[in-house]
């Protein structure tokens, strides 16, 4: 079975439900089922997911992750700020490349919070996202 071009289109062969995946973070929806997030809602979610995850915090994959809230407190320099976008636009790619084409990236530490400006373009529908995900130290 071939895997078709749009994801979040309808497969008319089969009139199959438009794709959903399990919204991030786990959660029940109203009726008491798994919540399901649409394609770009779900793609929204996997970066936020990489973003906030710690290298070694995966024991399957202990190379994912971008450990962002690992440098919360660190003192803020703009060796450090360029450093995270390299670190961050690298790790989106190897991880995300495949769903989305990063346009824009910038990250700000401030006090104890973590804030990434980033615009991306979702690859299966084309749709440009302009998003700001943060992170504060727990």
């Amino acid at each position: 079975m071939s895997r078709p071009t749009n994801p979040g289109a309808m497969n008319t062969a089969t009139n199959a439900r438009p794709r959903s995946d399990i919204a991030f973070p786990f959660r029940a929806d109203r009726r008491g089922r798994t919540a399901h997030a649409r394609h770009a809602e779900h793609v929204h979610d996997l970066v936020e997911q990489l973003l906030f995850t710690s290298p070694g915090e995966r024991v399957m994959r202990p190379d994912f992750g971008c450990g962002l809230l690992d440098l919360v407190f660190a003192p803020s320099s703009p060796e450090l700020i360029s450093t995270l976008e390299l670190s961050v636009q690298a790790s989106l790619q190897r991880w995300l490349g495949d769903l989305i084409d990063v346009l824009a990236l910038d990250v700000f530490g401030e006090d104890n919070v973590v804030r990434v400006h980033l615009s991306y373009v979702v690859r299966a529908t084309g749709t440009r996202r302009d998003d700001v995900f943060e992170g504060r130290a727990a």
